[in-house]
């Protein structure tokens, strides 16, 4: 999956950039508190955004 796509799907789902990091950037969901590190990779890995969706507390 294109990094561009999930960040859209973070962003419809309410998730906010907390804050960059040197390899990965942290993002939080507000609404239940959870936090995951998002890679800088331009293409990542379907299995990693679906750990990265369950770390967050979203449903696809």
């Amino acid at each position: 999956m294109k990094r561009a796509a999930l960040l859209r799907e973070l962003g419809d789902a309410g998730c906010v950039l907390k804050r960059h990091g040197k390899r990965h950037d942290l993002y939080t969901n507000p609404h239940n508190g959870r936090s995951a590190p998002v890679p800088r990779h331009t293409e990542i890995a379907n299995t990693l955004c679906e750990v990265i969706r369950k770390q967050l507390g979203i449903s696809v």
